[in-house]
């Protein structure tokens, strides 16, 4: 199982705001030091084809804008697989 990389577009990103992590253990508010994960659906192609697909990223990780360019690492025998790589943590 080969992987190989490509360029692919933030097309959506999405704050998961039901699932709130706490970074302070004394918060003057609710939403004081509090972090949260997003799904980013991100487009990028393969040998003249378009693949669309969804990544979570767990709170705390930069979360790229919408039209930003990120590395996308794929499975040379199934391309639908991927991973991606977007930066630094927050």
């Amino acid at each position: 199982m080969t992987e190989k990389e490509t360029k692919g577009v933030v097309l959506s990103a999405k704050k998961q705001w039901w699932l709130k992590v706490n970074t302070k253990a004394m918060r003057s508010g609710a939403l004081d030091g509090a972090t949260f994960p997003h799904i980013v659906k991100i487009s990028y192609t393969v040998d003249g084809k378009e693949y669309i697909g969804r990544k979570w990223l767990n709170a705390g990780v930069r979360c790229p804008a919408v039209g930003e360019s990120v590395t996308v690492s794929y499975r040379e025998d199934k391309p639908s697989k991927f991973s991606i790589s977007i930066g630094k943590a927050l």
